[in-house]
This record gives C-alpha cells, sequence and structure tokens, in this order.
C-alpha cells in the first residue's frame, strides 16, 4: 500500500512521545503542568472531533458500500460499540498497578533531574498523607515491590497502548493527514504516561538510564501492536492481492472511533483536569476541536 510507511512512521513517532514525558520529568527545570493539561486537553479535543467528525463517517462510507444504505449503519455502529468494549475491557483485566496519568508533584520529580535535589520525605507521606501537596506519592515501599510495581506500570501501559497504535496506524493507512493529526492527539497523550513510568522506577533503582528507557519501550508497545495487527490481517484476511477487504476496513475504522471516543473520555479529560487550574482542560478540548475541523476543511 502507498501509505504503509507513512502509517509506520506516524505510529512509531506517537508510540516515542512517552520518552519524551520522561525527558520533561529528568531534564526540564520545572515541569509545567499547565501545559500539560492544555496538551493532553487538546489531545482530547483532537481525538472526540476526528472519531465523531471522520473516522466513524469512513467507517459508515465503507460498510454502507458492502451492506447497503440501512443495515451499513447497524453494522457501523454495532463496531463503534464493540470498539469501546474492546478497550473498556483491556482497562478492566490489564489494570496498571497505578493510575498511569497520575500527576507527581514538583516535590517529587526534582531529584529526577538534579542530584542534589532533596529526596522527599515519604516517612510523613505515609504517615500524614492529608496533609500533603496536591500530587505527591508515598513511594516509601521496599525498593523490590516499588520496581515490580513500576515494571507492572510500563506492562500496562504498553498493553493499553496496542489499540491507539491500531488507531494511529489504520487513520494513517487510510487518509495520512488525518493519520498525523492523530498520531500528534496520541503522542499528547503519552507524554504523562513518560513521566507516570519513570518516577517509580526511578525511586527504586536510583537509575536515571534504566527509568529512562522502561519508559521509552512502554511506548514502543504502538508501532510493534500496530505492526502485527496489520500482518495478521494482510494474512488471514487479504487474500490473493494483500488488500483488506472493504467491510473489515470499516469495522476497524468505526471500531477505532469507539476506542479513541472511551480513551477521551476515561482517560485524558480527568487527567487534563488533574493537571490544570480552572478551565485549562476546557480551553485545551476546544483548541483540539477547532485545530481538527480546520486541519480537515483545508484537507477538502
Amino acid at each position: 500500500m502507498a501509505n504503509l510507511w507513512t502509517a509506520i512512521g506516524l505510529t512509531l513517532l506517537a508510540g516515542l512521545a512517552t520518552g519524551i514525558g520522561s525527558a520533561i520529568a529528568f531534564f526540564a527545570k520545572r515541569t509545567d503542568y499547565r501545559f500539560l493539561s492544555v496538551a493532553t486537553g487538546f489531545s482530547a479535543g483532537v481525538m472526540l472531533y476526528v472519531s465523531f467528525v471522520e473516522i466513524f463517517f469512513e467507517g459508515g462510507k465503507s460498510l454502507g458500500r458492502v451492506y447497503g444504505e440501512y443495515w451499513g449503519h447497524w453494522v457501523n455502529a454495532a463496531a463503534f460499540f464493540g470498539g469501546i468494549v474492546l478497550i473498556g475491557l483491556i482497562d478492566n483485566l490489564v489494570p496498571a498497578a497505578e493510575n498511569p496519568h497520575e500527576t507527581h508533584s514538583e516535590q517529587e520529580t526534582a531529584p529526577l533531574r538534579n542530584e542534589s535535589a532533596p529526596m522527599p520525605l515519604f516517612n510523613i507521606v505515609a504517615a500524614e498523607p492529608d496533609r500533603l501537596p496536591f500530587g505527591t506519592h508515598d513511594h516509601h515501599l521496599q525498593n523490590r515491590k516499588l520496581h515490580r510495581m513500576g515494571l507492572f506500570t510500563a506492562l500496562a501501559i504498553g498493553i493499553h497502548n496496542l489499540p491507539e497504535g491500531l488507531a494511529t496506524f489504520l487513520a494513517a493507512l487510510e487518509n495520512p493527514k488525518v493519520g498525523v493529526a492523530i498520531a500528534i492527539a496520541i503522542a499528547l497523550h503519552n507524554i504523562p504516561e513518560g513521566i507516570s513510568v519513570s518516577v517509580p522506577i526511578f525511586y527504586a533503582t536510583g537509575d536515571r538510564r534504566k527509568a529512562f528507557v522502561y519508559s521509552l519501550l512502554s511506548g514502543l508497545a504502538e508501532p510493534v501492536g500496530a505492526g502485527i495487527a496489520y500482518l495478521a490481517l494482510v494474512m488471514f484476511l487479504g487474500g490473493d492481492s494483500g488488500a483488506i477487504p472493504p467491510q473489515i476496513t470499516g469495522i476497524l475504522l468505526s471500531g477505532v472511533a469507539g476506542i479513541m471516543v472511551f480513551i477521551s473520555l476515561d482517560e485524558l479529560l480527568p487527567t487534563s483536569r488533574a493537571y490544570g487550574k480552572g478551565h485549562d482542560s476546557v480551553y485545551g478540548l476546544v483548541a483540539g476541536m477547532g485545530v481538527m475541523s480546520l486541519s480537515l476543511l483545508l484537507m477538502k
């Protein structure tokens, strides 16, 4: 397919954004939480708008050509809610050890980038959790337990990222311009995840490099998962030509729309509100919808 390498490249770039989050935690002088709030809200706005206006519509067109106008709409709706059920099952069957988008305070992330910064007083964190600065977490655990928690969080985020990688890949395969917008949205969404994986790994091992590598690897699940899914589709459903049948493409696109809506409502908006103040998350959401709308209009 003509767009295959573009789709692979965009999915890879989106997945590597977990490394950006980790780099922010380790190298930035300060973590700009307001930027994270607006960026995550922006990501939600892009994903919600493109899901309902473009991807769901494209899936319906493909299915309408195969099943007819009436039944095509039924299959389209079923695929959309099927995507929501799929990502909901993944969320329940493979929960993260901690919320993968949890907010970490400035006090908590300072030792990652500055060896002379004082370590948070985790014994106080454990004893008086109600009096702590917002976002401070109790890492006063045995190193082995904390290390296992960080690894499990990385693994859980990696599995959660598989559908996101498929969403970016399929959208780019169908329309590279839409794929670029979704890749940017997924990348913005992956930045807080990079921070969330890095922090417990660092406190367990004291190894900055190891924390960064694990964070980066959790994001690589996106291109790996997308590649495996694509090869399986071509191998089992592609036929002699290797082309994916239009009804399969339509079902996948509508399912991806459902996945992206679930991610936006279940993960991105709550995360955006946790990082921001006032209406930051709403401003980001509306800005994301506006930019996505303008992009689609310019592509007509």
